[in-house]
């Protein structure tokens, strides 16, 4: 059986597609899976061991430069007519994602129903949408996906991202260390530069280096703070996935915000500490076995909302991540990370 994926974007919702193709390879012997994909994530969805064949979409370059991403979103279509699938699986639920699946011909299209998918109207162009309600995690919404696609139970075991941590890392590192993803698109998701900066400390207390990195000058900005007069953060230059995926995965432990990157180091089985305030983590927090999670105690959190209403003007930190002391989150993370790393 050949299955095709459609799975556009963003980072942390192609990670949580893993456990589904791990379920279906476990499920359905000699299945072989290609993965259609917006062409920044193609390095990631080249992770799982299930995925053949990676097909990337140039969708951000087709908004900023659609005559230059033309010729590369004929050559995906040209792989895609030329490959006979049995199931396409739209596991994103939108419009764009739907007309993606159209791409390929011939076989049938799954997807979520029109009262379960993101955008009801991309269930339209499905043959068979599948009654999926958004009250459980995304990663187990689309193993049930999956597997009402496919046609097998839903495993009752606890989702497996699939991922080999080691070979993904390369050559292990000379001194253990630690990575704290700062980054992410929402103000409402950040924590403050102080609370970041008692962390790095703490952890080279302990023989930890730290690992940063930015991307873009605001983000840069705030790895300069937090990085000054500490001798043991070390700074990544800005980089692609392919840099950057190595080197997260050679981590002793992660700290994060609710971000893509945390939700890979999740799936890498890290140890991970996951920051939330404005978004639930039921639905799109890390999943992984070595996980924990703060999550902020004001009334109104989850506000699922980039700008704070309680305090609009906040700068660094909203007020409901202010709830997460440093010592508190270092301490869950020491108590994770193997007493052999370093000198923990």
């Amino acid at each position: 059986m050949r299955v095709l994926l459609v799975k556009l974007s963003s980072l942390g919702d192609v990670v949580h597609s893993f456990p589904a193709l791990t379920d279906a390879a476990r499920a359905v012997p000699g299945i072989a899976i290609d993965w259609l994909v917006d062409e920044s994530f193609a390095p990631l969805a080249r992770l799982h061991p299930a995925v053949e064949t990676v097909i990337p979409l140039p969708i951000r370059r087709m908004k900023k430069k659609p005559l230059a991403a033309f010729a590369d979103l004929r050559a995906a279509r040209r792989l895609l007519s030329a490959r006979r699938y049995d199931v396409i699986i739209d596991a994103q639920g939108l419009m764009k994602s739907a007309l993606a699946a159209r791409l390929a011909r011939g076989a049938r299209r799954h997807g979520f129903s029109r009262a379960t998918a993101r955008e009801g109207m991309a269930a339209l162009t499905y043959h068979v949408g599948h009654d999926i309600p958004e009250v459980e995690h995304m990663a187990v919404r689309i193993r049930r996906l999956f597997a009402a696609s496919l046609g097998y139970p839903m495993p009752a075991t606890p989702p497996d991202a699939g991922l080999d941590r080691v070979a993904i890392a390369g050559d292990a590192p000379q001194r253990p260390y630690v990575v704290l993803i700062h980054g992410t698109t929402w103000p409402t998701k950040t924590w403050t530069v102080e609370g970041w900066r008692a962390v790095a400390e703490r952890a080279g207390e302990l023989g930890l280096e730290t690992v940063l990195f930015a991307h873009g000058p605001r983000e840069e900005e705030r790895v300069a703070a937090i990085a000054a007069g500490i001798g043991s953060v070390r700074l990544l230059p800005p980089g692609r996935l392919e840099v950057l995926i190595p080197a997260l995965a050679g981590a002793t432990g992660v700290v994060t915000v609710d971000t893509g990157l945390g939700h890979l180091a999740a799936a890498l089985d890290l140890p991970t500490i996951g920051l939330y305030g404005p978004t639930n983590p039921g639905l799109t927090g890390l999943v992984g076995a070595r996980t924990r999670e703060f999550v902020g105690r004001l009334p109104c959190v989850p506000c699922e909302k980039s700008r704070c209403a309680l305090k609009p003007d906040f700068g660094e930190g909203p007020p409901c991540l202010a709830d997460h002391a440093p010592a508190d989150v270092f301490g869950e993370l020491r108590k994770l990370i193997p007493s052999t790393a370093g000198s923990v």
